[in-house]
């Protein structure tokens, strides 16, 4: 059995009530229940929030919202993983066998159900614990520069400062838009240690303020216009 988890608390503080904020005339939450459905993968999709109205949302738009997350997995401070396993806590008492388990992060309107379906061939044909999406950088890190309070730069890594941008290794970033995982690999925190996944650049928007939100709504509707 899979399924998928979406954690989606209620208490962001730089961009307020993101996860159900409209974007582009939908809850920003709704496109990744809907990427999930599309998917046809999971016996179950639920969303873990402490919030009252990301949960009626949520169940809005077909998923599951079957408790409220504990105030002491709500904060700031908390991270994505014991988020993760306490949901799998609760599915495995209700749900009986799980195999496999995404979470899929609630801010993701760019994200493709045709990538959740192929990172899951992608882990299961390199028998991996876990897969997740990632991009090449824009521009090589190796090349990097700082600059102080004078203006002045200078080479993060002087070491690479002569070598051809084509003759550096590529590099690549967690996209987190989601995270393929086997139980024991949530359990055992190893999930960044798995497989890469390769999306495209142009679907890589990681929304952190306001700024970003109207960068990813143009993207998302010259998209949807194109057909993409």
């Amino acid at each position: 059995m899979n399924i998928a988890i979406i954690p989606a608390r209620g208490g962001s503080k730089r961009i307020p009530r993101k996860n159900i904020k409209l974007f582009a005339g939908m809850p920003m939450i709704s496109y990744a229940i809907s990427a999930a459905k599309r998917t046809g993968l999971f016996s179950r999709i639920i969303v873990s929030s402490d919030d009252e109205e990301i949960i009626k949302i949520a169940k809005m738009y077909g998923a599951e919202a079957p408790f409220i997350r504990p105030h002491n997995l709500s904060d700031d401070m908390t991270s994505t993983v014991p988020v993760i396993n306490h949901a799998i806590d609760f599915c495995l008492s209700t749900s009986g066998d799980i195999e496999n388990v995404c979470c899929i992060y609630p801010c993701v309107p760019l994200i493709s159900s045709k990538d959740i379906q192929k990172s899951l061939d992608l882990m299961l044909e390199n028998k991996s614990n876990s897969c997740f999406p990632v991009s090449e950088f824009i521009s090589a890190p190796q090349r990097a520069l700082t600059r102080d309070n004078n203006g002045r730069m200078q080479s993060l890594y002087p070491e690479f400062r002569k070598m051809r941008t084509q003759d550096l290794q590529s590099t690549f970033f967690d996209v987190g838009q989601f995270y393929w995982g086997k139980i024991s690999a949530w359990q055992d925190n190893a999930i960044s240690e798995g497989i890469g996944f390769i999306v495209p650049k142009w679907r890589v928007i990681d929304i952190d303020n306001l700024e970003d939100w109207k960068m990813a709504e143009f993207y998302y509707e010259l998209l949807h216009n194109k057909g993409v």
